[in-house]
């Protein structure tokens, strides 16, 4: 068995200049120092990663002593984390995953994408309208996902400055604890009355079906229908959001494979898989904390004791992905692990592929001369939980 390092090395690392992640560590599992100065093993080899994410050893609830958090939070509130099911274990986890699953099926995005289509149209409307140069992120990454999360939960996009503004606050590292729980506690309240709503007259969208079906049967609670809607609300266009923009940024700075791909419109499936692994937006890694003694690859790790499993050196495992560090729309990347593994992987990859596939379809097909209005030096981007690009000044 491996040992621990003297010396832990600080996690997580700066955010790097460019789009596509930092280095994966030389070590496959190494132990390492967090913000909140507790230490943690950071597993990075993509066979470890699934072993940990799919492992009844380690458990997602970060009440759980000693499950490795990033930045101070307040103590534990039964209100505040009431529906928020990717911090649970079984059974609680299954019981509101299997509630959701048939929302996000397949099949069913696969109805919605002639709403998804003439979204993306009408967005890309409207960053030609704005005039030479525009901001992708403002004018088209942004809207899309909110616009179709809104009509999917049943959130009125005419709120979409309010509940983006609550999110990025949130999401953002240097944000102080205290405001981050104020904009929480904000969209908690906005989304309360919006259940009043569709308590009295429900509509055709899945807020008022768990209204009416969920809430009302006694089911669940009031506090788990919240925290249920701001889980979806949030995860619903910040992730697709940020890979719209840096996905446009990847393919810019790849003229020839973008080219290949305005040629040949099949391409677009593989194209999305190979971004989805490249970019990797969950750069802080999944946290766990093991249940139990037990064994990632070959190295113990004891009861009680944090893991974080990092995606993004998982997908560029030179073992798995040759090559790793080139961006290559050809290599069929279907075994990455973006969107995590086992039963806490993400819900919604069927909705985000689809918003995926046909906004950078429509984009590179509509906007052959699309081109980067500034030097990819002067891009800045995000120090947040999602990684993303702040601004993507374009022309056409």
């Amino acid at each position: 068995m491996t040992t621990t390092e003297a010396t832990p090395k600080s996690f997580p690392p700066p955010p790097p200049a460019g789009p596509r992640p930092n280095p994966a560590p030389e070590a496959a599992i190494e132990r390492v120092l967090l913000p909140t100065g507790t230490q943690a093993w950071l597993v990075t080899r993509h066979d470890d990663v699934r072993q940990l994410l799919r492992s009844p050893d380690f458990s997602a609830d970060f009440t759980a002593p000693g499950f490795p958090v990033l930045r101070r939070v307040p103590p534990p509130d039964p209100k505040r984390s009431a529906g928020l099911f990717i911090r649970m274990d079984a059974p609680d986890h299954t019981f509101f995953r299997r509630m959701l699953t048939s929302e996000f099926m397949i099949k069913n995005m696969r109805t919605l994408e002639p709403l998804i289509r003439q979204t993306v149209v009408g967005a890309l409307d409207s960053l030609t309208a704005a005039g030479q140069p525009a901001d992708l992120v403002e004018h088209f990454a942004l809207p899309v996902p909110s616009m179709v999360i809104c009509h999917l939960l049943g959130v009125p996009y005419a709120d979409h400055a309010f509940f983006q503004n609550r999110s990025r606050t949130l999401l953002a590292w240097s944000t102080p604890p205290e405001e981050a729980q104020a904009a929480a506690d904000d969209l908690r309240a906005y989304l309360e009355r919006l259940i009043d709503v569709k308590v009295a007259e429900p509509g055709d969208d899945l807020v008022s079906r768990l209204a009416t079906e969920r809430l009302a049967t006694g089911e669940i609670t009031r506090d788990e229908l919240v925290g249920l809607s701001l889980l979806l609300l949030i995860a619903g266009h910040e992730t697709t959001a940020n890979m719209i923009g840096l996905s446009a940024l990847v393919l810019l700075q790849h003229p020839e494979q973008l080219r290949e791909l305005r040629d040949d419109p099949a391409l677009i499936d593989d194209t999305v898989e190979e971004l989805l692994r490249y970019l990797t937006i969950v750069r802080q890694g999944l946290p766990r904390v093991a249940v139990r003694d037990t064994v990632v690859g070959d190295h113990e790790i004891k009861a009680g004791e944090g893991v974080i499993a990092l995606l993004s050196a998982a997908n560029f495992d030179a073992e798995v992905f040759a090559a790793a560090e080139e961006f290559d729309l050809h290599r069929g990347s279907h075994s990455h692990v973006a969107f995590g593994f086992g039963v806490h992987q993400c819900l919604g990859q069927p909705l985000a592929r689809s918003e995926l596939r046909i906004a950078l379809a429509e984009l590179t097909q509509r906007l052959p001369d699309l081109a980067l209005a500034v030097d990819p030096s002067e891009v800045e981007y995000r120090d947040a939980v999602i990684y993303g690009v702040r601004r993507l000044p374009v022309t056409w």
